[in-house]
């Protein structure tokens, strides 16, 4: 009989969530990055959503709850067919997230040792990676998910984690696109059929509530 957590405080339990970052990189949320430079996007929310993140991390970690960073790398030797014919539908002959550059750099968010670090070749971060394997290993059974960009990597991964079995939690004020009515669809989607569409005070709250219980102990 499958396990039913049907409160939100006990889905999001520290003990079996992690919190998982995708794609806060300099190619797709700096000045001058990839995403500024091939669609000319407004990057200036980006500062703010990274500290709303930072903050949400920094919350996660006081209370115990894993931390998942997913780190984009779109070297031509990595990709599909399919994904080389779309960027060149486009026109586009940059690299997107290159290992080492700039680019693949975290933008004004920190890792540290202990978090996992996953590093993906395609929108989802479970695609041909070890990411469902390491959250096993550590009892995972709830994911939070902050980052860019919300209908594309955000929702790829958040499916592929949803039918491998995980509870899902959006945070809506930690995630973005620079297409807002895909960002709103993929929400609505979520909603619907996927989980838990929160905000960051809701998260919050909850984890503030754990981490004093256990400091009382």
């Amino acid at each position: 009989m499958v396990e039913v957590l049907k409160t939100l405080a006990e889905r999001i339990d520290p003990h079996h969530t992690a919190l998982v970052v995708v794609d806060m990189q300099n190619d797709f949320c700096a000045e001058g990055g990839y995403v500024q430079k091939t669609k000319g996007g407004d990057m200036s929310g980006n500062g703010p959503l990274a500290g709303r993140i930072m903050d949400v991390v920094n919350m996660a970690r006081a209370a115990g709850t894993t931390i998942v960073w997913i780190q984009a790398n779109y070297e031509p030797r990595y990709l599909s067919g399919q994904a080389i014919l779309k960027r060149d539908e486009k026109g586009i002959d940059s690299v997107c997230c290159a290992a080492g550059s700039w680019g693949w750099d975290f933008f004004e968010v920190t890792p540290q040792d202990g978090d996992i670090v996953i590093e993906k070749h395609s929108f989802s971060g479970f695609f041909g990676t070890e990411l469902d394997r390491l959250l096993r290993f550590r009892g995972i059974k709830t994911l939070v998910f902050t980052g860019v960009a919300t209908n594309v990597c955000v929702e790829s991964t958040l499916r592929d984690g949803y039918f491998l079995g995980y509870y899902i939690v959006v945070v809506e004020d930690c995630c973005d696109s620079s297409a807002r009515k895909l960002h709103d669809a993929t929400l609505d989607n979520v909603r619907a059929h996927f989980g838990d569409v929160k905000n960051a005070a809701d998260i919050k709250s909850i984890w503030q509530a754990t981490e004093q219980s256990v400091a009382a102990q």
